[in-house]
């Protein structure tokens, strides 16, 4: 048998040649860099620290060895901070052939219990339930030999801290642990300290810094004209495009609003439940709605190729939140947009996430508004009636159609 030139990939980690080659069948066949990393260290049993952003594979690179180190009647443990992304994580071993029992909140209980009661090799979930279940009895960590701590950072700023203590308290104290996180706050670092021995750590990219193949963009605004400007930014840019809200009553607006635009727009947010959320989802990456607009919380676990913008209608509570935004587009190689809408009274919020990125973001030349210091377009310094922030907008006048779905033929469809 001839293998293709890069089928040996994953087998010169020491991955099994039967694991290869269902990663094959998927069309993964190189590793990326934080699994071509951490993969070696954690078969070796190590305890690692893996600082990687969102979309570089990370769920491949801690579920690859915990699948290939496994011993019969070991169990293997993924805490994450939402249900969205414990979906994605237990759907990856689910396509390995890994008996994984899902435990997040917003699903029947029964269901959970039922699955756990069945031996499952892999237990992926949120901590909130996690801990439901240990209170209940429902649940016992004592055959757990590795556990992993997936997007770490977003779970403390969640406040998960406490059940991330009490769960670990409860697996064995020889275990293997696997923390990762797009950021080494320190917090963090006092997890690590406490909960891993002696860890390799692994830094695909400097903590806090964005893929490099996303184009930024700031466009300061006053508060009356951030409507206007999204409606353009929408019939401007082409593909697929994830919106970003502070808040889930201001997502549920945001929707609202912009499917009376004309486009085709979903919701995910802490007021939709998980039946809603997940078809949202599911229609997103299908292409079925062109917009999805979201809340950090809510957005966390969204794995969709291909977006090609995302929008921050609104400036993130948490600088670092933006990091996990812009990092849905720019992913596997592909170019990608983030655009942030900014109001004149938010140069303190820019300046706080600029701190986190290590740069500045460069401003629009689109802006009707720019506070000090940093100096306004001279196009900008006049006021600007509806009309004339409509004209100054020009650029996003392009006359192209709304463009309905990923292309831009996709017949309008209103829902």
């Amino acid at each position: 048998m001839t293998l293709t030139p890069t089928a040996p990939a994953f087998g010169a980690l020491m991955i099994s040649p039967d694991r290869v080659n269902q990663l094959a069948k998927f069309g993964i066949t190189e590793p990326t860099p934080i699994q071509a990393q951490a993969i070696p260290i954690a078969l070796e049993g190590r305890d690692l620290v893996g600082i990687a952003q969102t979309g570089t594979g990370k769920t491949l690179a801690f579920g690859l060895p915990m699948i290939e180190r496994l011993m019969p009647g070991q169990v293997g443990l993924v805490l994450a901070p939402t249900r969205e992304l414990a979906e994605q994580i237990a759907e990856t071993y689910r396509k390995l052939n890994v008996r994984t029992a899902l435990v997040v909140g917003g699903a029947p209980m029964f269901r959970q219990v039922k699955e756990l009661r069945e031996s499952p090799t892999v237990i992926v979930a949120t901590p909130g339930r996690l801990v439901d279940h240990l209170d209940r009895g429902s649940v016992r960590l004592g055959k757990v030999s590795i556990a992993v701590l997936d997007e770490a950072d977003r779970m403390l700023d969640m406040g998960f801290a406490p059940s991330i203590r009490k769960i670990l308290d409860r697996v064995p104290a020889k275990r293997q642990v696997m923390l990762f996180s797009a950021t080494m706050p320190r917090e963090i670092e006092d997890l690590s300290k406490a909960y891993l021995t002696n860890p390799a750590k692994v830094e695909i990219e400097a903590a806090g810094t964005t893929p490099d193949l996303v184009d930024q963009e700031l466009i300061y605004v006053k508060f009356e004209e951030k409507t206007e400007l999204l409606s353009m930014l929408l019939d401007h840019h082409l593909g697929s495009i994830l919106v970003f809200s502070r808040t889930r009553h201001g997502a549920r607006k945001l929707a609202a609003t912009i499917r009376k635009m004309g486009h085709t727009a979903g919701e995910i947010h802490a007021d939709r439940t998980l039946a809603q959320r997940r078809e949202a989802l599911r229609e997103f990456k299908n292409g079925d709605i062109r917009v999805l607009v979201a809340t950090d919380i809510a957005a966390r676990g969204i794995d969709v190729k291909d977006i090609a913008v995302v929008i921050n209608f609104d400036l993130p509570d948490a600088p670092d939140d933006y990091v996990h935004r812009i990092g849905r587009t720019g992913r596997a190689g592909a170019a990608g947009k983030a655009i942030s809408i900014a109001l004149p009274d938010q140069r303190r919020d820019v300046i706080a996430i600029e701190k986190i990125l290590g740069k500045q973001i460069p401003v629009s030349r689109h802006s009707t508004s720019a506070p000090a210091p940093r100096p306004a377009h001279p196009h900008s310094s006049q006021p600007k009636s509806k009309r004339g922030s409509k004209n100054h907008y020009s650029h996003y006048q392009a006359g192209r159609p709304r463009p309905q779905g990923r292309s831009a033929a996709q017949p309008a469809r209103s829902r």
